[in-house]
């Protein structure tokens, strides 16, 4: 029987793979060692357990570790192109090493499907055919979270990010929807852990409520240093500061705090619900929403190679834009820059036995599209 079992698998496998089909080749670039490398091993999870669930046997994955440098992410990069001669890069979570490799990248015909870093200017007018972000463009969630800051009455906020693409996009993002007056605008070091200065100048500047980007240990140093300072002033941020590790990090610090994500475990769907309970069956812990987006990244890509071969770029261009794949979020479309038109939810930090984690509360933005999107001529 088990015989059996294994032959029928096989056949099932190969009538998946379509009969025009000589295989993609894909070179995830990500970050594996050093600071941030939380989102880039859960970026790189959630996209091989879409692979293995799949078994596709035209599909092959190189990954490689950019440790958040990006002259390493592009002699990466050109390797891959060069040598290992794939046909779609993806991985990368930091912007400033999407803006050193993305455009390269697409210049030279091949597709690059991002599972987060979404800098403005890649939406707008550096965008090109070939490039799909499949998380958000960066503005996003910070404009979710300054849509939430003007409904709860907020009116005097101290803003502050890492000074790299992704943090002006931020604050941009958050100033576009929030509509009130600014305490105070900070531009911090990127890798920073000292927020001592930061938190005195909140604390002297009469504001009323707090937002704040900064990912990964930038995040988890300045939550719990906040926390200790004893400042009561709400604080409101984005998923990127209270994803599932940093949060087991931080610990009670974070409980109540509100922030913005286009995805959360508790989204009533089939397929979230299928991918949380096999995501922490194969890794032993529930996913983050890097993980979702990386999920969704090899759905989306094994869903065009359903439709066309890669080295038809036009066919192959238009089955990636048609998005037609079960998503973690839900309905997902992209927008005519080939980001995608979502909704934004409001989440709350809660606890769930021992684990700390994240449920939606309500709706920031409906159906939201970036407003770079006019800007991009393809």
């Amino acid at each position: 029987m088990k015989l059996k079992a294994l032959a029928l698998a096989s056949c099932l496998a190969a009538l998946a793979v379509p009969t025009w089909a000589e295989g993609v080749k894909v070179g995830m670039i990500t970050t594996l060692s050093g600071g941030g490398a939380g989102l880039g091993i859960d970026v790189r999870d959630g996209f091989m357990l879409a692979v293995k669930q799949a078994g596709r046997s035209d599909l092959e994955v190189v990954i490689e570790d950019d440790q958040r440098k990006p002259d390493i992410a592009v002699q990466l990069a050109d390797k891959m192109i060069q040598s290992e001669k794939v046909d779609v890069l993806t991985g990368i979570i930091w912007s400033n090493l999407a803006m050193a490799v993305v455009p390269a990248t697409v210049a030279q015909g091949k597709f690059y499907l991002s599972p987060n870093a979404g800098p403005s200017v890649l939406a707008g007018k550096g965008c090109n055919p070939n490039y799909f972000n499949v998380a958000w463009q960066n503005d996003n969630l910070h404009e979710a979270g300054g849509a939430y800051a003007k409904g709860a009455g907020y009116q005097n906020s101290f803003i502050l990010a890492p000074n790299y693409p992704a943090g002006k996009d931020a604050l941009t993002g958050y100033k576009r929807t929030y509509g009130g007056d600014l305490a105070g605008e900070l531009f911090t070091k990127l890798g920073q852990t000292d927020y001592a200065s930061e938190i005195a100048q909140i604390r002297a500047s009469g504001a009323d409520s707090g937002y704040f980007f900064l990912p990964g240990g930038m995040g988890i140093s300045f939550l719990k240093q906040y926390a200790d300072s004893g400042l009561d002033i709400p604080i409101v941020g984005p998923a990127f500061s209270f994803d599932q590790g940093i949060l087991q990090a931080v610990g009670d610090a974070a409980l109540g705090v509100v922030n913005t994500s286009q995805w959360n475990k508790d989204i009533d769907n089939a397929t979230n619900a299928a991918f949380v309970e096999t995501f922490q069956a194969e890794y032993g812990r529930l996913p983050s929403l890097y993980a979702s987006q990386g999920f969704d990244t090899a759905n989306l890509l094994i869903s065009a190679m359903d439709k066309a071969d890669v080295k038809d770029a036009d066919a192959f261009r238009a089955a990636l834009q048609a998005a037609d794949f079960s998503s973690t979020r839900g309905d997902f479309k992209f927008g005519p820059n080939n980001h995608p038109v979502q909704d934004i939810y409001v989440r709350e930090v809660i606890k769930e036995g021992e684990v700390y984690t994240n449920k939606i509360i309500g709706t920031a933005l409906s159906d939201h599209a970036d407003v770079y999107a006019a800007e991009c001529k393809f």
